[in-house]
């Protein structure tokens, strides 16, 4: 195959060092990042390239590396015949970009045209057949590959989502910018909770989360940006995000909890959707520079799609947390502590609040951390009228050591359900939407993914 050796090749040097006892440790990452192979069609129909994100593929490479970052997802827009462009001309990059960076992993993928739906990031497992792969599920399944609205239907996702469930290596899919297309705050965008239950109903290995913390957190420090030419946070215009996440994450009780309260094990991410860079006139940070995608891992490409589907997950915005552990009765985030009706259930919670400057240059201080818990019922509903914030933690209530942050609670346990953390710098008591022109640098959050509680 035309890959085959190269691919060989970065597939022994990102795996080569990771061996099954190696301990797990904190790795963060961006599955949302664009090149410049997401471009633009001209009028004579040509794909010109550098048009909508400028960079290649080892300079974002190089970017994530300088903020931070140990693992990295290169995705591009899809489009008419855009899958034969990627699969000859992006993947040599890709191969590129891992040779001239090698200690960053770096995953190759795809923003899918999701049918029926926004946008996703596909996100392929590394190995000898990732091209090949990603250029079949893209030709096949991608709403705008061919001219044919037919496509843009959600069974042809559930067709999609049905065949990646079945591969080996599993691919993973995360449904980007949820709420950007919703006409008012309460409304949804083309991801809906149905679509998404849909999705996970048909592959729960695949169809894993959605971003919590969507990227374009830059709009308002556009260089030359006036009144008339702002966009909100995200581009969120008419559903706004809150403390920079998506209202479906931000909203206590809402979708991500009612989803949780079905029983569903779902992650949500935090992203830069980088396409041009503050610095270079447009409204994005580079990968890494604002948000932050934890997962618990080994160094190893496997393990952090594992840990990605699992639920070993958080996310931070502006460097606020880089470590978060929470034992539940033994379990940790994205597992399920077994425990006896009336038993009186310890939490744990050790938080790293790093010491040195943010990209932006300053040190956030962690000012509150919330505990919210919610019902496991099964029932599907709109929201999960359970959810509440069980106990809030202030630097008062909490042991500090240097960076490490210690504080723990405890509970009767009483009938299965899930607890999950959140913390800000701000003095907002729950997230406020997020209005035009607001400087995001001192709106910081951090979001847990749960410990389920199951009673027996």
């Amino acid at each position: 195959m035309r890959f085959s050796c190269l691919a060989f090749t970065a597939l022994v040097a990102l795996t080569g060092h990771a061996h099954a006892e190696e301990a797990r440790t904190w790795l963060s990452g961006d599955h949302h990042v664009h090149s410049r192979f997401s471009g633009k069609r001209a009028e004579d129909g040509t794909y010109v390239l550098g048009k909508d994100g400028i960079y290649t593929l080892p300079e974002n490479a190089r970017r994530a590396q300088q903020y931070g970052l140990n693992w990295v997802v290169l995705i591009d827009h899809g489009g008419e015949g855009l899958s034969k462009l990627r699969y000859e001309q992006a993947y040599p990059e890709v191969l590129q970009a891992r040779q001239a960076v090698p200690d960053l992993i770096q995953f190759f993928g795809l923003e899918l045209n999701t049918p029926g739906g926004d946008h996703s990031s596909l996100i392929m497992a590394i190995d000898p057949h990732e091209a090949e792969t990603l250029r079949h599920l893209e030709r096949s399944y991608d709403a705008h590959e061919i001219r044919d609205p037919a496509r843009d239907d959600p069974a042809r996702m559930i067709a999609a989502l049905a065949e990646m469930q079945g591969l080996n290596p599993q691919p993973l899919v995360i449904a980007n910018h949820p709420s950007r297309g919703a006409k008012s705050p309460d409304g949804y965008g083309r991801h809906t909770p149905q679509s998404l239950r849909r999705w996970m109903d048909t592959a729960p290995d695949v169809a894993i989360g959605m971003e919590g913390a969507p990227g374009h957190q830059g709009a308002s420090l556009k260089s030359g940006a006036t009144p008339d030419t702002l966009r909100k946070r995200g581009y969120y215009e008419q559903s706004p995000t809150y403390g920079g996440f998506d209202a479906m994450t931000a909203r206590l009780g809402g979708v991500w909890d009612a989803l949780l309260g079905e029983g569903r094990h779902f992650v949500v991410t935090a992203t830069s959707d980088s396409h041009r860079n503050v610095a270079d006139g447009g409204e994005d940070f580079w990968p890494g520079q604002y948000a932050k995608t934890w997962v618990k891992a080994r160094k190893d490409p496997a393990d952090i799609l594992d840990g990605l589907r699992k639920g070993r997950v958080f996310v931070a915005t502006g460097d606020l947390v880089s470590e978060l552990d929470m034992d539940v009765a033994g379990a940790n985030l994205g597992d399920t502590a077994t425990v006896q009706k009336g038993e009186t259930v310890q939490v744990s919670v050790r938080l790293r609040d790093p010491a040195g400057p943010n990209a932006h240059g300053d040190h956030p201080e962690l000012r509150r951390v919330d505990l919210i818990m919610g019902e496991v019922t099964g029932q599907v509903a709109e929201r999960n009228a359970t959810t509440q914030v069980v106990k809030t933690f202030t630097p008062a209530d909490w042991t500090r050591n240097g960076e490490t942050i210690t504080l723990s609670w405890s509970f009767t346990a009483s009938s299965d359900a899930y607890l999950r953390l959140r913390g800000t710098a701000t003095d907002e008591a729950e997230p406020l939407s997020d209005p035009l022109g607001e400087n995001p640098w001192p709106d910081l959050w951090v979001y847990a993914s749960p410990v389920y509680i199951k009673v027996r």
